[in-house]
């Protein structure tokens, strides 16, 4: 009897072994684009209650987050109404560039310029160096991209990368067609066909970087301070977390080793995650606009 007992002591043992053995949690980090808006809003919504919905969920979650600003969108005082709110729930935000301009079309000293402007609004506020490039476009030519990335570097930022993005910001208009329309249908079509394309995003994103690297690296999700994000971010979180995904800070996920050229002293481009299945998104066949002469202004 005896070997039999040093088996079993050997055997429960081993139990915590292969416990710590197992693969940890899939990491993402959290990043909204475009504050302080991020258009069209549903008649009823505003910059202001888009944003304290998007607080709120991420306070129920406990999920870090980060925001991306363009100081010179939106009406006078929303960008301090917005900001007060995004800093009162302890979120930190960075340099989106001063009125979201494509770096591919203005060009490089222009581009710069921008950011040298924002910087000057939102740093007396609490801006942090870090840059997310408007519509990720780094520079056609290497040349510009890399005068950009040396002007980066000179001022010390470090720039966000996207491994995750579904084009959240498809769904807005449509939503807010659907809504002055009063199709609640086809909104709750749009919800399903959201969390679809969000699933379906993840699950790719994890095997381009599992075939890669042969494991995860830490996820940098891209999503916008729209109508229809903050109506589903209570959801969306939901999701990712039932998918195994744990929520960490931007600055956490990025010290992995695939997020090094994002560091603008490091030669590029910014790191992506790319998959051959092309993302699903609605268009103007949603609640289409023509329709909503006939709809009375809600």
């Amino acid at each position: 009897m005896k070997p039999a007992r040093l088996l079993v002591a050997a055997l429960l043992a081993a139990v915590p072994l292969v416990a710590q053995a197992a693969p940890p949690a899939p990491q993402i980090a959290l990043t909204f684009d475009d504050l302080p808006l991020h258009t069209p809003y549903p008649s009823g919504e505003t910059p202001v209650s888009v944003v304290d919905a998007i607080v709120a969920a991420l306070k129920q979650a406990r999920a870090p987050a980060f925001g991306f600003v363009n100081a010179g969108k939106g009406a006078p005082g929303e960008l301090d109404a917005v900001l007060a709110r995004w800093r009162a729930a302890g979120l930190p935000f960075g340099n989106h560039g001063y009125a979201h301009s494509n770096l591919d079309k203005v060009g490089a000293a222009q581009f710069v310029a921008e950011i040298d402007r924002n910087e000057a609004v939102l740093a007396p506020l609490g801006m942090k160096r870090w840059l997310r490039y408007p519509y990720l476009a780094e520079g056609q030519a290497p040349a510009e991209r890399d005068a950009v990335r040396q002007a980066l570097a000179q001022r010390h930022y470090r720039i966000a990368g996207v491994s995750l993005s579904f084009d959240d910001w498809a769904w807005n208009a449509p939503y807010a067609r659907c809504i002055a329309q009063g199709n609640a249908a086809a909104v709750a079509d749009l919800e399903t066909r959201y969390l679809a394309a969000a699933r379906r995003d993840a699950q790719a994103a994890r095997a381009a970087s599992k075939s890669r690297f042969g494991r995860d690296v830490p996820y940098v999700l891209l999503l916008h301070v729209g109508a229809f994000d903050a109506r589903m971010l209570p959801r969306l979180l939901s999701l990712y977390r039932d998918m195994g995904f744990r929520f960490v800070t931007l600055e956490h996920a990025q010290r992995d080793g695939f997020y090094a050229a994002t560091d603008p002293a490091i030669p590029g481009p910014t790191p992506a995650l790319l998959r051959a299945a092309p993302l699903e998104r609605p268009g103007d066949e949603v609640c289409p606009a023509s329709l909503n002469a006939a709809v009375p202004a809600q």
